[in-house]
C-alpha cells in the first residue's frame, strides 16, 4: 500500500473511532476545505513572514479535509491530480506559459 493510502486509511480508522462520519457529507467536508484554507490564509494576513508552526497547523487541515472529501467521494487523490495536471498542459503549454502568470484564455 502506498503512503497516501496508508494516510488515507489512519484518517478513516481516526475519525471512525470517533463515530464523526456521520458529520463528514461531502458539503461539510468541502466547507471545512473553505474554512480551513481561509484560517491558512490568515497566517499571511498582514505579511508573508508567518508563522510556520501555525501555517503547518492549517494546511494540514485543508489536507486532511481534502482527503476526506476525496475518500468519500471515492476518489484516487494522486489519479485526480495527474488528470488535472495532464489538463493544464494543454491549456498552458510551455511555450506559451512559462515565466508568466496570465490565465490560460490570456496567453
Amino acid at each position: 500500500m502506498d503512503d497516501l493510502k496508508k494516510l488515507m486509511q489512519e484518517i478513516d480508522t481516526f475519525t471512525e473511532e470517533r463515530d464523526w462520519d456521520q458529520f463528514h457529507s461531502p458539503v461539510n467536508l468541502a466547507k471545512s476545505i473553505a474554512i480551513e484554507a481561509a484560517e491558512l490564509l490568515e497566517c499571511y494576513q498582514w505579511n508573508d513572514n508567518a508563522d510556520p508552526d501555525a501555517v503547518e497547523e492549517e494546511l494540514a487541515d485543508v489536507l486532511n479535509y481534502c482527503l476526506q472529501l476525496a475518500s468519500k467521494l471515492n476518489m484516487d487523490p494522486a489519479e485526480i491530480i495527474r488528470k488535472k495536471i495532464k489538463k493544464n498542459a494543454l491549456k498552458y503549454p510551455v511555450e506559451k506559459s512559462k515565466g508568466r502568470s496570465d490565465k490560460y484564455d490570456q496567453l
